[in-house]
């Protein structure tokens, strides 16, 4: 996984902020892999309640890491009970990292 422990961190911190106790982070893509080089940073914020603005949780907790990360491109998705499963979600929790 190409995250450093601070950006580990700052990411936990986000998801907290933003999705709330019960919420988890996942990493996954180009930045799960070790061999790999560049690449934005993109999580799922996988949470346990219903949301009502999951565009606006998402863009928060982007912008939020990517200041914590010099601007580099951050992409949010938002799993939550109320919202249509997408298949981007089973890939990001099949092949991401739990952070």
């Amino acid at each position: 996984m190409r995250l450093a422990p601070d950006q580990i961190k700052l990411i936990q911190q986000g998801a907290l902020r933003f999705g709330g106790a019960q919420a988890k982070v996942w990493l996954f893509g180009s930045r799960v892999h070790d061999d790999q080089r560049g690449g934005d940073i993109d999580l799922l914020l996988d949470l346990l309640t219903p949301v009502e603005e999951p565009a606006q949780v998402a863009a928060k907790l982007a912008g939020f890491v990517s200041r914590g990360v010099h601007g580099r491109k951050v992409d949010v998705v938002v799993r939550a009970p109320n919202l249509l499963p997408l298949p981007i979600h089973r890939v990001a929790m099949s092949e991401g990292v739990l952070l």
